[in-house]
């Protein structure tokens, strides 16, 4: 029995170990979420930081704060998004697709 224990601590210490490697390779990761037919780009990395947003002239231009403002957090909402899914199909292929609670997104 001693043994069977030994035995499952080594492979929670190794998956341990494959989720760390996993997460920093997430990490690297960068999605874009769009909208307005790619008037507005937002750039996410693996981290759930935003590190980079486009926005074309032409809105800038026309000078409705609204719509810009909605189109910004459309492309934000969909960058998580791809995020999310990421993260859940580079660490679901470590759990076999089972949910691990505190193991994935972090803050969720």
């Amino acid at each position: 029995m001693i043994t069977d224990v030994a035995k499952l601590l080594r492979q929670f210490q190794k998956l341990q170990g494959e989720f760390k490697k996993a997460q920093r390779e997430i990490a690297k990761e960068e999605v874009t979420g769009s909208s307005g037919g790619g008037m507005v780009e937002v750039t996410v990395n693996g981290k759930f930081e935003v590190i980079d947003i486009r926005i074309e002239k032409k809105l800038l231009e026309e000078k409705d704060v609204e719509m810009l403002e909605d189109l910004i957090l459309a492309a934000v909402n969909k960058a998580m998004a791809k995020v999310q899914e990421l993260v859940k199909g580079k660490l679901g292929q470590l759990t076999g697709g089972l949910s691990i609670p505190g193991i994935g997104i972090p803050g969720l």
